[in-house]
């Protein structure tokens, strides 16, 4: 007779565990979570607020960056929340519906700001490298249409994650050793194969943000031959330093999720898997919460505008 953990069915609810071997300390991690979440929040709506408030900030490059505000906000409201419950009242239970869509969520925000980082590397490519023609090529209807595209491909190309995750017959072992609901932890509490959620889970990577970082390198491959080109040492430091926050995102993206991608699916028992979702929960919400300090520390443009916002808001209440 088979054992019944690997019966399949439909399962009503799944489990979230949190981090795995971490239990008795959840309470202990949840504060600084809970800290990361609330600047995030904050950090972001001022950004948001700041740029949709502020007129001299509609420029191509400030609207780029308020759509990957968005996305970092949806990105950890998706995932936190729900943590932080597990977390202080071990209250784990996500049904079936729930998770899948999490799941879908959670990959279609990452692919989405993958593209919003391509579109704000060829912002800086055309700013840097064809000033002049900087404002007749990024119009607002351009931007429009280039983060309308962002969403249609992102939607494209995640969508199947739903029938990839819907078609498994599920084992009787409903617990998920996660801390939120990621596209491979579902599909391995299957007793079907998997190999095409594997497969299919690779290629996305491989054909979205591979593919996205190469664009990304060869704009700023231009782009510092462009700089190095300028006359004067004060020039190409003024031309760096509007991509230094950019890159400073991108490295803060990508770096963490690639790493969780592919040791999830290659690392083995290399890293400890407390370690591998305690990173991957790390990766909701660090980056939300730095990249509007890093925009408003290195942009003077941003920073002056909010210190202004703030300097009205404390003379209207005196």
């Amino acid at each position: 007779m088979a054992d019944v953990n690997h019966t399949a069915f439909r399962p009503g609810t799944f489990l979230l565990v949190g981090i795995p071997g971490l239990e008795k300390f959840h309470l202990w991690i949840s504060l600084p979570f809970f800290s990361m979440y609330i600047f995030a929040l904050l950090g972001n709506l001022v950004l948001l607020f700041t740029i949709v408030r502020e007129q001299s900030l509609h420029k191509p490059m400030y609207l780029f960056l308020s759509a990957l505000t968005v996305a970092d906000l949806l990105l950890s409201t998706t995932t936190v929340p729900r943590m932080l419950a597990i977390f202080w009242f071990r209250v784990g239970d996500i049904s079936l519906g729930a998770c899948i869509a999490q799941a879908f969520l959670i990959h279609f925000i990452f692919v989405a700001e993958s593209a919003i980082l391509v579109a704000m590397a060829f912002d800086r490519y055309v700013a840097i490298c064809n000033p002049l023609r900087y404002v007749t090529l990024l119009t607002h209807s351009v931007i429009w249409r280039i983060e309308l595209a962002a969403v249609v491909r992102s939607l494209c190309i995640v969508l199947p994650i739903f029938h990839l995750l819907l078609r498994l017959s599920y084992c009787r072992n409903r617990v998920i050793p996660h801390s939120y609901c990621e596209h491979m932890a579902v599909a391995r509490l299957a007793c079907t194969s998997i190999k095409v959620n594997v497969v299919y889970g690779l290629t996305v990577v491989l054909l979205s943000a591979g593919i996205d970082v190469v664009f990304i390198a060869v704009s700023y491959g231009l782009i510092l031959r462009a700089v190095f080109q300028l006359p004067s040492a004060g020039a190409r430091r003024k031309a760096m330093s509007t991509c230094t926050s950019h890159l400073c995102i991108i490295f803060l993206f990508y770096t963490p999720a690639f790493f969780s991608f592919f040791t999830h699916r290659f690392g083995g028992h290399s890293i400890p898997h407390h370690v591998h979702i305690l990173l991957a929960c790390l990766y909701v919400v660090v980056p939300p919460m730095l990249n509007p300090i890093i925009y408003g520390v290195n942009n003077k443009q941003i920073r002056e505008t909010v210190m202004s916002m703030l300097s009205w808001m404390g003379n209207r209440r005196n």
